[in-house]
């Protein structure tokens, strides 16, 4: 028990560093202005959900980039051959393109050209580089197609010039501090504060902003000849014929401002070319004076004036039905310059600042609550150690906070929900500390001795209970995304953290005031038992009952899954969610009525936390991520039509793909998850222990299924953080009593297997039942106060804590009891079975 002063010294330093980087989150900005430039200043990043703002998940159409590179193709294979004068057909079929040279020699010029312009370019996961265009000669046609290595870099290019577009794009709208990043492959997620309707920020983000300029071609009322495509115009529809030829392309615009015609006095975007657009837009004004001139955004036409004369300065507007926010957008995305390929809004979530500052105050004061109760308490239970453990508690919450501070991280609801379980989860390391101790002292050992073989005893389980936690957390980090993703890294964080405080500080501490009042020995006994020391409870007596019952329930569990089902959130199942405030009482039939006019299909209401708070759900909508954006932006104009004093306080919009992605991920982390645990179980212990946990976890799981389907709790992104937490927190609880049923057959010679389980869950019976409620008192706070953004979390858990805390001692158990394999094995080695140790 002895600690050398440099250890103590850094730890000490650790200490100070924690409190240190957490003191900014307490103090006002003219506190923090106050002090020396030397200490830490940064704050925890809050999350959209917390602060308010708007969140969009935006895709690459990969689709659309394909088919621009094989039209492009198309374009420079003609070229190619109007400069080697060589005639044939060339068009685009398919996901090819087909060129038609009957003349021999002339075919074999142009392969031979074709194969010189080829790019070679790199190929994921393998060495060498690979053809972006693959070139296939068959009789007198040439057949060009992409090659995956070539799309996927195409890709690669066009995320790494959006990423960069965009944000220029949201700089033209003045949000501070704006998140732009890339994720994935072809994804980039932009996070932008306090704005609450991105409506405009959809347009700004959505759109290519491919502009270019075509001569108009003649009408034809006949077929359409090659080379001519018929396009609409933006405001009207109307179909007009352009050449396919770029007179001018968009690229060449040095500048755009939305303004006033000076005659007219409407809105107009006027534009400035470079000094080759200059040149190229006075030739082209010079020598088709009395022809119309088609300027073209994303394959509309925006207006198509008649060239009255030659245009020398390089300058021109755009005209046409616009309103002044229409010109605010098209400059700035002029300005911004074109996307290389379209970007679909896959994914939107918006949350209005004044409910942000509610979830802060909720969860601030469930937060409190729970602390509060919990340190009551530990304080109940041990007395002056309960204050040791519970100052340990307050390091760990401070030293969390003071870790997210450092690196930066952002601090979500889930977060502060994971902060709050991480409380009553941390208490479990002391508990177990103390029931050892008290273990130890009353064999008649001395204080320190008390202290050393206490603290020992605890280690081991300690870190198996906290290793389980850290892999179910780890994965929901790995598969999880956003919120979750939050709730994961406080998570890890607060149970490493809690191995500090909890192993490191308490025993630093706790020697400390034994030497200090010179104990001879430690009196740690809670104020109240619910199993006295040396109780004979025989709990395998009633394993038939109590599997049988844990059976019934699951299959009844199985049951409720099949039928009614889980109700299922728009995260798996794609579509609109939309939460409002009402000015008064809400009017359910009269919103349903006005809101089934907009021919969205099934729209399903419900009061939530009140009745001026409604949530509005609206199925997914076919037709793809556009469809999603088009049906939420026609809610929102219905719902200002109905009352314009109803505030939209949160907006969720998930497309199909990131829906069937999300269930994916969901379920995948919930079976690796198992397969992790019951390998590191398996590892640690033997194969017949890890096979019992895995065993009791699934009858768990299924029971939380059944909890899920029966109440109708939202089953989402944060229901599965949820049922990872259950399993982590599940096998935490099965690992204590595994380990102390592996302690006592280690300490006895010969054993009954069946006493041996009856006696460590004896042994263990109080350490299970506080852990449990420290672990509610922290959790149900936050269940009864923490609204609707947490219920599908705080809800499961607070009966998944129950759960697993019988499951432990009637299951669990039991299972390994069936299982035999250690008794087993004594038979086979000769050595009979005799009586339980005493211990």
């Amino acid at each position: 028990m002895r600690t050398s002063r440099w250890v103590v010294t850094t730890y000490v330093l650790i200490i100070i560093m924690g409190l240190l980087a957490a003191l900014p989150n307490i103090l006002t900005d003219q506190q923090k202005a106050a002090l020396p430039g030397w200490l830490p200043s940064k704050q925890v990043t809050l999350g959209l959900d917390l602060r308010g703002g708007s969140h969009l998940v935006l895709e690459v159409d990969a689709p659309a980039l394909k088919a621009d590179r094989l039209k492009a193709l198309a374009s420079e294979t003609r070229t190619l051959m109007s400069t080697e004068s060589v005639r044939g057909q060339v068009a685009v079929e398919g996901e090819t393109v087909s060129i038609r040279i009957t003349d021999p020699d002339g075919r074999a010029k142009i392969l031979g050209k074709l194969r010189e312009e080829v790019t070679q370019v790199q190929q994921a996961g393998m060495k060498g580089s690979v053809p972006d265009v693959l070139i296939q000669p068959t009789g007198d046609r040439i057949v060009l197609s992409l090659s995956e290595a070539g799309i996927a870099d195409r890709i690669n290019q066009a995320i790494g010039q959006s990423v960069e577009i965009v944000r220029q794009r949201v700089d033209q709208i003045g949000v501070a501090e704006p998140t732009i990043q890339r994720i994935g492959t072809d994804r980039i997620l932009v996070q932008l504060p306090g704005l609450q309707d991105p409506t405009r920020l959809r347009e700004l983000l959505g759109s290519t902003a491919q502009m270019s300029f075509h001569m108009v071609a003649p009408e034809n009322y006949g077929v359409v000849p090659e080379g001519v495509t018929m396009m609409p115009d933006s405001k009207t529809g109307a179909q007009l014929p352009i050449y396919d030829k770029v007179a001018l392309s968009g690229d060449h615009l040095s500048d755009a401002r939305s303004g006033f015609d000076q005659k007219t006095n409407q809105p107009i975007v006027s534009f400035r070319f470079d000094a080759v657009g200059t040149k190229q837009f006075a030739d082209i004004t010079k020598h088709h004076v009395g022809k119309p001139f088609a300027i073209v955004l994303d394959g509309k036409v925006l207006t198509a004036p008649v060239i009255q004369g030659p245009i020398l300065g390089g300058s021109g507007q755009i005209t046409g039905n616009f309103t002044i926010e229409d010109t605010v957008v098209l400059s700035a995305l002029l300005r911004a310059g074109a996307l290389p390929a379209p970007l679909t809004v896959i994914e939107e979530r918006t949350v209005g600042p004044d409910l942000g500052a509610d979830v802060i105050n909720m969860g601030l004061t469930t937060g409190l609550i729970g602390f509060g109760l919990v340190v009551g308490l530990m304080l109940l239970l041990y007395r002056g150690w309960g204050l040791i453990a519970s100052f340990a508690l307050f390091l760990n919450v401070a030293l969390t906070i003071g870790i997210l501070s450092f690196i930066g991280a952002t601090l979500t609801l889930p977060g502060i929900a994971g902060i709050i379980l991480g409380i009553g989860i941390a208490v479990d390391a002391n508990i177990l500390i103390n029931e050892r101790i008290r273990e130890e002292s009353n064999k008649g050992v001395s204080a320190m001795a008390a202290l050393d073989r206490g603290f020992n005893a605890a280690y081991s389980t300690i870190l198996d209970a906290n290793v389980t936690t850290l892999i179910a957390t780890g994965l929901l980090f790995m598969f999880g995304s956003g919120p979750v993703k939050g709730f994961a890294v406080t998570m890890i964080i607060g149970t490493l953290v809690s191995l500090f405080t909890a192993v490191a500080v308490v025993r630093i501490l706790m020697t400390f005031w034994v030497r200090q009042r010179r104990m001879k020995k430690i009196n740690v006994d809670p104020l109240f038992r619910f199993v006295k020391d040396g109780s004979r409870i025989s709990f395998m007596k009633a394993r038939y009952a109590g599997i049988a019952g844990s059976l019934i329930l699951s299959v009844a569990s199985i049951g409720l899954f099949m039928k009614p089902g889980l109700n299922y959130g728009i995260d798996f199942t794609g579509g609109i969610q939309v939460e409002v405030a009402t000015p008064g009482p809400a009017n359910l039939a009269d919103l349903r009525s006005e809101l089934s006019k907009l021919g969205l299909g099934e729209i399903t209401l419900q009061e939530i936390g009140g009745k001026d708070h409604v949530l509005i759900r609206i199925q997914r909508q076919d037709g793809g991520e556009a469809a999603q954006t088009a049906a939420v932006n026609s809610v929102r104009s219905a719902l200002h039509q109905i009352d314009p004093q109803i505030d939209v306080a949160r907006t969720e919009v998930v497309g199909p793909k990131v829906s069937g992605e999300l269930a994916r991920d969901g379920v995948l982390a919930v079976i690796i998850a198992s397969i992790a645990m019951l390998i590191y179980i398996w590892w640690r212990f033997e194969w017949n222990f890890a096979v019992g946990a895995i065993a009791t976890l699934a009858l768990d799981t299924t029971k939380m299924i059944g909890f899920f389907a029966l109440t109708g709790v939202d089953f989402n992104l944060t229901a599965i953080a949820a049922l990872l937490t259950f399993i982590g927190y599940s096998v935490n609880d099965k690992v204590v009593v595994y380990d102390r049923m592996r302690e006592n057959i280690r300490l006895a010679k010969r054993y009954d297997l069946r006493s041996i389980i009856d006696v460590s869950i004896n042994q263990v019976m109080g350490r299970c039942i506080f852990t449990s409620m420290t672990t509610l008192l922290a959790i149900v706070p936050m269940a009864i106060w923490g609204g609707s953004a947490v219920e599908n979390f705080a809800l499961p858990m607070v009966f998944g804590v129950i759960i697993a805390t019988t499951s432990s001692i009637f299951i669990a158990a039991p299972i390994l009891l069936f299982l035999g394999n250690l008794a087993q094995r004594h038979q086979h080695s000769g050595v009979s079975q005799i009586e339980a140790p005493t211990l």
